[in-house]
């Protein structure tokens, strides 16, 4: 599938990260680590159409991690709006769905850095012709944007792109990132805002049914989610620093964004 610019894979030196000093990693002996996702959220992860299987990036990231550190990999599923409070609680060691790294949520939780940075995108049916960037979209009142309550494209939705009121009618919530999608190909709703991981993957499984428009409108990086002070940051950021400096990032990244195509 193709990928726009939106994209930028931190295989790039943007950000240093910790490599232990005798240059091996942490090996955990063969510990169990429950990791939560929600499977919702193309090419990160999802399950695939036809098969059934949950694959993306993320899930070959966890598996390169869990090779090189000596753990192994459970995983269970939740709904987004319930995976931040649960890793908080301790219900499970990682969270991995995409998660923006921002300063409220690392109040609730620990995490790793980043492993990926994306720019927020503006997704919106491929026959639109109403609007064509974020100022025609708010100043039309009869057009309507979906999002997750909670997430990062709500909170830009909000305050970015409409008036700060964070109750505004305008705003469709929709449990899953998906469903929002699928509301705005049905015409229920007119825009959805997406980092472009997402957006891009979209619109490649389309077949023209969808587009994106406008500016792009910032930045976000994304992490792994841990419970306050666990043991698990360190190794986790040492396994991440190492796939970057071999390549395996920048091969996950060819793999999942450039050579995969949603829906076969």
């Amino acid at each position: 599938m193709k990928i726009l610019s939106a994209f930028v894979a931190f295989g790039l030196a943007a950000l240093t990260m910790p490599v232990l000093a005798d240059g091996h990693l942490p090996n955990l002996d063969g510990r169990e680590i429950v990791v939560v996702t929600e499977n919702a959220y193309p090419p990160l992860q999802f399950v695939e159409p036809g098969t059934g299987d949950a694959i993306g990036w993320e899930y070959d990231a966890m598996a390169e991690i869990a090779e090189r550190i000596n753990a192994e990999i459970t995983y269970e599923n939740t709904s987004w709006d319930a995976m931040i409070p649960a890793i908080s609680e301790g219900q499970y060691d990682i969270g991995m769905t995409g998660i923006t790294i921002r300063d409220d949520r690392k109040e609730k939780v620990d995490f790793s850095e980043p492993y990926m940075r994306s720019e927020m995108v503006m997704l919106v049916r491929g026959d639109e012709e109403r609007f064509s960037d974020a100022a025609a979209f708010a100043e039309n009142e009869d057009l309507l944007m979906a999002a997750q309550p909670g997430t990062t494209p709500f909170y830009v939705g909000v305050y970015d792109v409409l008036d700060g009121d964070e109750q505004n009618p305008r705003i469709k919530l929709f449990e899953t990132f998906g469903a929002g999608v699928q509301a705005l190909r049905t015409g229920d709703v007119d825009l959805v805002l997406t980092d472009g991981t997402a957006g891009n993957g979209y619109v490649a499984a389309s077949d023209g049914a969808l587009k994106i428009v406008g500016e792009k409108l910032g930045t976000e990086d994304f992490g792994f989610i841990f419970p306050k002070g666990s043991d698990l940051v360190e190794p986790v950021n040492a396994a991440i620093a190492d796939m970057r400096a071999d390549g395996t990032l920048d091969a996950l990244n060819q793999k999942w964004f450039l050579d995969y195509k949603l829906g076969g």
